[in-house]
């Protein structure tokens, strides 16, 4: 269904011929967004050149999905603006900004945290959201905390508080203590281990969201102290941090985006520089899970640079492995390699008494071996790729439960690469079992590969069989 016509949309002709797409390709890519969010779409040429020729507007999350299939053609973010639907909803600007003043910042971050509960109300939060991811959007804010890597002071005055209050902000506290912080710390520990355990789209992991909502927001528009409000600050951007990451897994690309832009620039506001590292970090992982390598190996390497002399041995090693999961997805087999050798050096540098950040707990040999093993997948070298799996299968994961399920369709791809079709088969068939127990589209999407890997088998029983056991798995929309 479409909107009232409003007359000719010139903009969306304008930029559907700079982008070089016909009406037909423009429709075929705006239903093959909306299936990858659950939707049923039938949009076809005619439609679209309603869209342009009588200006008619179509409903829901459609003209969102159209700003998507527009972006990824031009390669940066197309805002409706842009293509004569501002008017439809906001949604797509928020939480794109990276602002230099630190009451601005606090604005980005909160209308993008109040957007969630709306967008829950109105027919779900990820399609408001689903304006358009572009690698592009990271540019702005990567050098912006490059240059300015700490705010001088983000200490909130009570007068601001009293003044954001009488503007009808709801529920804002008078006052910030340590103790207001320590609950907000509490909560990032405990969802950095259910995401472990049941994956990011787990009904747990979802209350993220509504805490940086109930709880942070109040808070970050209260008063405190430049101590305190640093402390606040680093709490709110690892939550955030972790919701982006949770979006990341459960195939949401767009909210993640706007998540980590938010989640770095609140480290800046926070002077955590390593905890800014792990935030571009995140964004490298996500670049190059996208097909942007050469973003990720930039956003990998910025991490890096900035934290030299700051973050300890353990922190720098994981910068590192990014850096080389970057580079294996580039297929540069010399600097992978070296990424991976610094990245070992550093591990093997640090010690038990080191002021290592609590979001890295989870990171140590097992995690490089698997890490690396992808790497040497990447670059088609299935012996490697057999010799770190192996070490990364040998250690215990009762808490990772993703990883494990990860690894063992990694070793799956090796042992078929070998041509171990048995042992292929007998991985991938754990790999499932794992994948069924928790929620996790990026797990499903590993399963996926596999299968499509073993189309030329399809005759095998055993083949038939691992595909009738992940049927039910992967009906599920990525």
């Amino acid at each position: 269904m479409s909107r009232e016509p409003r007359g000719p949309n010139e903009k969306l002709g304008a930029v559907l011929a700079l982008a070089g797409i016909s009406n037909a390709g423009l429709a075929r890519r705006v239903n093959d967004l909306g299936a990858q969010r659950g939707l049923t779409l039938r949009y076809d040429k005619t439609s679209v050149a309603r869209w342009v020729s009588k200006g008619m507007v179509p409903q829901g999350a459609a003209p969102h999905l159209i700003a998507a299939a527009i972006a990824g053609k031009l390669g940066r973010p197309v805002p409706l603006m842009e293509i004569g639907l501002a008017d439809i909803d906001p949604a797509p600007e928020i939480g794109l900004a990276f602002p230099r003043d630190v009451g601005a910042a606090v604005r980005s971050a909160t209308d993008l945290y109040r957007l969630d509960l709306g967008s829950r109300r109105g027919g779900g939060i990820w399609q408001s959201l689903a304006g358009s991811f572009a690698v592009s959007a990271y540019a702005t804010p990567t050098s912006r905390w490059l240059i300015t890597p700490a705010d001088s002071s983000v200490a909130r005055a009570p007068e601001v508080a009293a003044a954001a209050r009488a503007e009808g902000t709801e529920n804002t506290v008078a006052r910030v203590g340590h103790s207001d912080v320590a609950k907000l710390r509490q909560a990032a520990e405990e969802a950095r281990r259910w995401d472990s355990k049941y994956g990011g789209g787990d009904w747990r992991s979802s209350m993220v969201p509504e805490c940086l909502r109930v709880d942070a927001t109040p808070l970050l528009l209260g008063s405190y102290t430049d101590e305190v409000g640093r402390s606040l600050f680093g709490a709110t951007a690892e939550l955030t941090r972790l919701a982006g990451w949770m979006a990341f897994d459960t195939g949401q690309q767009e909210a993640a985006q706007r998540y980590y832009i938010q989640a770095l620039r609140l480290s800046r506001a926070a002077a955590d520089v390593p905890l800014g590292g792990y935030v571009l970090a995140s964004m490298s992982l996500q670049a190059t899970y996208r097909g942007f390598a050469d973003e990720g190996v930039d956003l990998a390497q910025a991490a890096l640079e900035r934290n030299r002399g700051l973050a300890t041995a353990r922190t720098m090693s994981f910068f590192h492995l990014v850096e080389a999961r970057a580079q294996a997805k580039d297929d540069d087999a010399a600097s992978c390699a070296a990424a991976l050798t610094a990245a070992e050096n550093w591990l093997e540098r640090s010690r038990d008494g080191d002021p290592d950040p609590d979001w890295l707990d989870f990171y140590s040999y097992d995690r490089l071996a698997a890490d690396a093993a992808e790497c040497y997948r990447d670059l088609r070298a299935p012996r490697q790729v057999r010799h770190f799996t192996e070490q990364a299968l040998s250690q215990p994961t009762e808490e990772y439960v993703r990883s494990h399920g990860l690894r063992l369709v990694v070793s799956a791809v090796a042992e078929l690469e070998s041509g171990n079709l048995d042992a292929a088969c007998a991985a991938g068939t754990r790999a499932v079992e794992v994948a069924g127990r928790i929620s996790s589209a990026r797990t499903n999407e590993y399963v996926r590969d596999l299968l499509h890997r073993l189309e030329p088998y399809d005759d095998e029983p055993r083949v038939r069989e691992l595909r009738e056991r992940a049927r039910p798995l992967l009906a599920t929309p990525a």
